[in-house]
């Protein structure tokens, strides 16, 4: 015990000393000065971030599950407690790089890590010509402190592949008490499907983005548990929190999440039975062409389908498919029609990052409106990881973006197939396997705006990043 309380010495002072400054302002101060009460916690994490740098990305990791929005100015909202560890963190690692230069440039130099630079550089351009420039900056400063802590000081951080393992638990843990509770909420909601899809409130806004993040972890979870080698008790524990992220994600009600790890699983088994990667891209493209040559036989089957969204799973799964009048899927078409005609209007330079919302009503079009279509632009953006930078950033955007997926893909089945150590490919497929989740789900929604999903997004790609640089190779 004593040996622990030395190591972590100054971490526990940081403690006393906040828990004393908050009693003597509960004691001595009024009420209406509330703000003063995050001083002494603003010095904590600051000193945890100085003294304990890597804990600190883990302890943000711990606590995003359960940020929740808060409008600390007019205009100025943010996701507490995590979105100004954050920025902390991100300065901090700036002021460390300039004061003791050691980032390895090799991972500056990797093609995953050049896209990304390239992705922020085109992002503060089109912020400049952005038709609300001042919605735009704050877009791309979002991005930025998304960025820089998971993915550029994740990339570093990583090395250690105890370090990624830790990431996964702390996120993971804090998901599964959140599927514990949604899961609770839902057993005496199964009648009321509009209950079901808010279950999950105030942790994650919807099912969509519940869903999503579930069907992240459900792959690199599930490697985790088959390669566990410890203590019997921790394989039951890794069991019972695989458990409840299917539980979670089968009670999530999100069609796209459940079609992503449907397609996941597909893909595994080609990479296994050694399908080579350019196969599997070509295969993605042409499906693609296909339906544009034959969309209008397509859209009149899919048309034909009336299942509407319900509380009954099987009822779910077949509504996927119609687009007749299931008003969320005929919203999703409306949102794609109304960006590829603002699409038709900027090409190169897009309307701005962080824009479609405000901006997308006046081009909706009455025959394609579902009754939840509003011109408010309050209830989300353009429903799609590529419709949306197409629309905000122009045809280098999305290029762009589509550069960082394909290149992290392939970066990661090559790790799995030339890993002088089978352990390291294996772990690299299991983070690729979880990202295609998203790629998947990408096409669907769009959630890398948000600290919920940007979190381990970038995390997971700095992981394979990490692997690609420090692995030995066959």
């Amino acid at each position: 015990m004593m040996p622990w309380l030395k190591k972590n010495s100054a971490v526990i002072t940081a403690v006393v000393i906040t828990a004393a400054f908050l009693l003597l302002n509960f004691l001595l101060l009024t009420k209406d000065v509330y703000w003063l009460f995050l001083l002494p916690l603003a010095g904590l994490v600051l000193a945890l971030f100085m003294l304990k740098f890597e804990t600190g990305l883990l302890v943000t990791a711990l606590l995003t599950p359960f940020a929740v929005d808060f409008a600390l100015l007019p205009g100025m909202e943010l996701s507490m407690p995590v979105e100004p560890m954050m920025i902390l963190f991100s300065v901090m690692f700036i002021f460390r790089v300039l004061v003791q230069p050691g980032y390895d440039r090799r991972l500056l130099r990797h093609p995953v890590s050049v896209a990304v630079l390239a992705m922020l550089v085109w992002m503060l351009f089109t912020s400049a010509t952005s038709q609300l420039p001042d919605v735009s900056f704050k877009y791309f400063a979002a991005r930025l402190w998304f960025v820089i802590p998971f993915y550029f000081a994740g990339a570093q951080i990583f090395r250690n592949r105890e370090r990624a393992r830790q990431f996964v638990f702390c996120y993971a843990f804090s998901l599964i008490v959140v599927i514990l509770i949604s899961t609770a909420k839902t057993l005496g909601n199964f009648h009321d499907l509009q209950t079901l899809h808010r279950v999950m409130q105030p942790f994650y806004n919807d099912h969509t983005a519940y869903g999503c993040v579930i069907a992240l972890f459900i792959p690199v979870v599930f490697h985790y548990m088959l390669s566990y080698e410890g203590r019997g008790w921790v394989r039951l524990l890794l069991i019972a929190g695989f458990a409840a992220l299917v539980t979670g994600l089968l009670f999530s009600y999100s069609r796209a999440a459940w079609i992503s790890v449907l397609g996941t699983a597909a893909v595994y088994v080609a990479i296994r039975m050694g399908v080579k990667v350019k196969w599997l891209v070509t295969l993605f493209g042409l499906s693609i062409a296909l339906f544009f040559v034959y969309q209008s036989d397509v859209l009149y089957k899919l048309g034909k389908n009336k299942q509407d969204s319900s509380y009954d799973i099987s009822g779910q799964v077949k509504s996927i498919s119609n687009i007749s009048t299931d008003a969320s899927n005929l919203e999703r078409l409306n949102r794609w029609a109304s960006a590829m005609r603002m699409v038709k209007e900027e090409p190169l330079l897009g309307c701005g990052p962080g824009t479609y919302q405000f901006l997308y009503a006046r081009y909706q079009r009455s025959y394609q409106l579902s009754v939840i279509s509003t011109n408010s632009g309050n209830r989300g953006n353009a429903h799609s990881e590529y419709i949306g930078p197409l629309t905000e950033q122009g045809i280098p955007g999305a290029a762009l973006m589509l550069a960082i997926f394909l290149l992290t893909f392939v970066t990661g089945v090559r790790v799995y197939r030339t890993a002088a150590d089978s352990r390291q490919g294996r772990l690299a497929l299991a983070f690729t396997l979880s990202l295609l989740t998203y790629y998947i789900h990408g096409i669907f929604n769009n959630f890398l705006d948000t600290d919920k999903l940007s979190v381990p997004f970038w995390a997971f790609t700095a992981v394979i990043v990490a692997l690609d640089v420090y692995t030995e190779k066959k």
